[in-house]
């Protein structure tokens, strides 16, 4: 690689970085050309960009980012792909479903929201992290819940009143 076109590898990284809040950086190397194929698809499906880079053109790229990406730059090590999504969990849950079948890919860390997650011991965390959608669907359920009860008591009194006037 030139050194120009280094320099608009790591514009590019940099503004896809900036455009998002959910980045997961983990080890794919050793697995073959069906399963990567298929942990693409998968990505794909679940809206989730993934990408193999050079790990001084991400680390770069973080470092040129307005996020603190504190430690992460750290694991960069050996080869490197990049999940970038837009919910946080998602990544997480197709990592560790191919981790059924093989012990690839390895977590090195994550970026979620300005935390940081460093080590493939957070996986099942991060996999379990509730979406915003997930979040906003059990407060709404909260919200209505003591509503619901009132509305089912009174329908249960006025039933009650209206069979009593019958007899």
């Amino acid at each position: 690689m030139t050194r120009e076109e280094k320099s608009i590898a790591i514009e590019n990284l940099t503004a896809q970085l900036a455009g998002t809040n959910i980045i997961y950086v983990s080890d794919i190397s050793g697995l073959n050309a069906e399963t990567t194929s298929n942990l693409r698809r998968a990505c794909f499906k679940a809206g989730i960009k993934l990408e193999v880079v050079k790990n001084t053109l991400l680390a770069k790229a973080m470092e040129a980012s307005s996020n603190d990406y504190g430690d992460l730059p750290t694991v960069l090590t050996g080869n490197s792909a990049i999940f970038i999504s837009d919910v946080a969990n998602a990544p997480g849950k197709i990592i560790k479903d191919f981790r059924k079948k093989s012990d690839k890919p390895v977590l090195k860390g994550a970026y979620i929201n300005s935390e940081v997650y460093i080590g493939d011991n957070q996986l099942d965390a991060l996999a379990t992290i509730k979406s915003k959608e997930e979040l906003l669907g059990e407060l709404i359920g909260l919200l209505q819940s003591p509503a619901q009860r009132i509305i089912s008591a009174l329908q249960n009194k006025f039933a009650g009143s209206e069979e009593e006037t019958e007899a």
